[in-house]
């Protein structure tokens, strides 16, 4: 299982405890609950910010590609690199070529449209698994990205046609 599934099945599983916790109705169970979410993450997050301040820029370089690191930091704000280009990392780490068309901060929408891959055929796209692949990096190096949206493709050139100002040669009979 990669990190990044690893990392959403870990939030996941908070809030479901939280959930099953303000199902019971005991609402000071569930307001303990939440603090306690709230002041670990504290914890973490002063913790890694240390770590960050001690090892300096120079040997984060390899932690930056790393998926969980990627998330943790960026989920404390502690990422060193701005949110942009921490969305062109995800999308290029997932090898599915995709146009970047913009991105909204105020809303967290991202616009893609699959790369036009030259083939001719006309079936280039982006399948169900590359969007998930997609929305799954985003989510550990940029999780500021709330929703994607996809473009349709871009419509291939027209294929070239070979037209000749010379007749045809006759066939040679043997």
């Amino acid at each position: 299982m990669s990190a990044a599934a690893d990392a959403q099945r870990a939030g996941r599983q908070v809030e479901e405890i939280l959930d099953r916790l303000a199902a019971t109705g005991d609402r000071q169970a569930c307001e303990a609950a939440e603090e306690l979410v709230r002041v670990l993450m504290e914890f973490y997050g002063a913790g890694l910010a240390r770590i960050l301040e001690r090892l300096g820029e120079g040997p984060l370089g390899p932690l930056l590609d790393d998926e969980l690191v990627a998330s943790l930091l960026a989920l404390h704000d502690l990422h060193p690199e701005d949110v942009r280009t921490r969305i062109r990392r995800a999308l290029d780490s997932t090898g599915d070529p995709v146009e970047l068309l913009g991105f909204d901060e105020a809303t967290g929408v991202l616009r893609l449209r699959p790369a036009a891959t030259g083939g001719g055929c006309g079936c280039s796209g982006t399948t169900g698994s590359a969007q998930r692949d997609v929305e799954e990096a985003l989510a550990c190096f940029a999780p500021e990205v709330t929703r994607v949206e996809l473009e349709a493709a871009a419509a291939p050139p027209p294929a070239l046609l070979q037209i000749s100002t010379r007749p045809p040669a006759p066939a040679r009979v043997p």
